[in-house]
């Protein structure tokens, strides 16, 4: 796969068009098993162009000098994110409370 934290990609070429085009990325944990939130949109083939915004959530695992894609959640829209974020912070604010 990759054999550092910041090659890594969800980015997915077929010929000369890229398919899933990443937009951004955060490393949420490192070490042997490797973390990563993306951005990215895919290409919609009967309109021909980007589609919104989606996210996924991946998990790699190193395996002597590369990291290997072991799990992955994909988040699939905006909408489905913001409900994410709600209900984490509801959680985070009951932690608080205690």
């Amino acid at each position: 796969m990759s054999e550092a934290i910041d090659l890594l990609t969800i980015t997915y070429q077929e010929d000369d068009l890229e398919l899933v085009k990443e937009i951004d990325k955060k490393i949420l944990s490192k070490g042997a098993w490797v973390t990563i939130l993306y951005s990215y949109k895919e290409w919609d083939k009967k309109k021909e162009s980007y589609g919104d915004k989606k996210f996924s959530i991946r998990r790699y695992q190193k395996s002597g000098d590369n990291y290997m894609p072991r799990s992955k959640f994909n988040i699939s829209s905006v909408k489905q994110a913001k409900k994410l974020i709600d209900f984490l912070q509801e959680l985070l604010e009951e932690d608080l409370d205690q």
